[in-house]
């Protein structure tokens, strides 16, 4: 994967309003502040950062005790049974409702990124950075220039919902962007597998 990949899915997640800017809109809305929207966002990136990057160690320290091979096979293997899961699953997390602080929020944003497995999706990165010596700086940038494309795109999506369409356009338009996150898990859980 190419570093044009890597913000490509980081803009995927993004997009996906599982991973937070619908929740940026409703604090904004619930506040009618645009700066409460705006204060959410970097705080939800922080939680996103923190889960992709906690793959990204992950990989670097059990990289010792494994090869690639074995590495991306099993991180092919383990994309699948969760893309799997996710597509086949109805739960959704359920936490403590709208009124969080901006830590209880980056900490929301850190259990919905593992739950809905945004380090996983970039397992061959960090599988490639790590066979070619660079395991934690380079999955650690990787993880960081994802969270970046993530953060631009999901803070231009709030505002604009919030500024221009309001939740009434989500009522009316909604996809079910979940269903095909967990589908893009699969496939590359299976292109790994396949490449290994």
């Amino acid at each position: 994967m190419t570093l044009t990949a890597v913000l490509l899915l980081g803009a995927f997640h993004g997009l996906n309003p599982a991973m937070g800017w619908l929740f940026a809109v409703a604090r904004g809305l619930q506040e009618r502040s645009v700066d409460r929207l705006l204060q959410s966002i970097p705080a939800i990136a922080a939680g996103h950062l923190g889960s992709v990057a906690l793959v990204a160690l992950v990989v670097a320290a059990t990289g010792s005790l494994a090869t690639g091979t074995v590495l991306a096979v099993g991180g092919g293997v383990v994309l699948v049974v969760f893309g799997l899961w996710r597509l086949l699953s109805s739960r959704h997390f359920r936490w403590v409702g709208m009124r969080l602080s901006l830590w209880q929020l980056a900490a929301w944003s850190f259990l919905m990124s593992s739950a809905h497995g945004a380090g996983l999706m970039l397992l061959p990165v960090f599988t490639v950075q790590h066979t070619h010596g660079h395991a934690v700086s380079g999955g650690l940038a990787v993880a960081a220039y994802h969270t970046l494309a993530m953060f631009l795109v999901a803070g231009t999506i709030a505002v604009i919902v919030y500024k221009v369409a309001g939740l009434a356009v989500l009522r009316r338009a909604w996809f079910n962007v979940d269903r095909m996150w967990a589908v893009a898990l699969v496939c590359a859980g299976v292109l790994t597998v396949l490449q290994a």
